[in-house]
């Protein structure tokens, strides 16, 4: 059952929705974490990715043990983090498993290159983040993967936010 379903009618379940809610209601950047090698190639949505350390250069990134990128991730040693623009809502949704175009999974919307490991990365990123893997950790439904940064780009565009549910842009205050 659908853990949002279980938390709307079950009063034992109502601190999950209340926390869902509450991340909900918290602005965070958009990413399309992805893979590639023994195990396949592989892209997904994610908000739930932060730095950790300088030194060593650290970040980590929080997936579902369920999808297929988790166990992916772990066989073929990398990752890349590839923190999206304020034009690629759609490939949010495409990467979420919630096409509005084309087919999730198929890199078959943006420009992608590929990094000296295979991993995509996209062109025209704000941030680029290429990860060997250090360590991972399981905790709830979800696997946290510990990255060694191997190469960091940043790019000039404005950042990709997630907040209620709904895609926005960054807006600079005077």
């Amino acid at each position: 059952m659908d853990i949002l379903k279980k938390a709307a009618t079950d009063p034992l379940s109502a601190p999950v929705l209340d926390f869902v809610n509450a991340m909900a209601a918290s602005a965070m950047g958009v990413s399309v974490v992805t893979t590639q090698g023994v195990a396949g190639r592989f892209g997904l949505t994610v908000s739930a990715w932060s730095s950790v350390s300088v030194e060593p250069p650290l970040l980590l990134a929080c997936i579902n043990r369920k999808n297929l990128i988790a166990e992916a991730i772990t066989q073929n040693r990398y990752f890349a983090v590839n923190a999206l623009d304020d034009s690629h809502a759609d490939m949010a949704r495409i990467f979420a498993g919630r096409p509005k175009l084309g087919a999730p999974y198929e890199f078959e919307v943006g420009q992608w290159h590929d990094s000296e490991h295979g991993l995509p990365l996209l062109n025209g990123a704000s941030a680029t983040f290429v990860c060997a893997l250090d360590s991972f950790h399981d905790a709830g439904t979800h696997r946290i993967f510990m990255g060694r940064v191997e190469e960091a780009v940043s790019g000039t565009v404005s950042p990709l936010l997630y907040h209620n549910r709904t895609f926005g842009k960054f807006e600079k205050l005077e």
